[in-house]
């Protein structure tokens, strides 16, 4: 009889984490701030919902968002 080592057959690969698609409301959302940022000045809808999805996309379904500084008066 063969004896057989731990740890001699090889560990298991972890699955790679697919990143979440964002669902459309998500995507709609983004796409309707980025249309706010610009000042509701006219644009291309398709762009916005293009750039939204990539965002949402690259971030893990996070949207990008602007930090807020708050002032406190002494």
């Amino acid at each position: 009889m063969s004896k057989i080592k731990a740890g001699s057959s090889p560990a298991p690969k972890k699955p790679k984490t697919a990143k979440a698609k964002p669902t459309q409301e998500e995507i709609a959302l983004r796409a309707y701030h980025i249309y706010l940022e610009r000042g509701s000045a006219p644009g291309d809808p398709m762009q916005d919902w293009i750039r939204a999805e990539r965002e949402l996309t690259e971030n893990g379904g996070k949207p990008r968002r602007k930090s807020k500084i708050v002032s406190i008066a002494a």
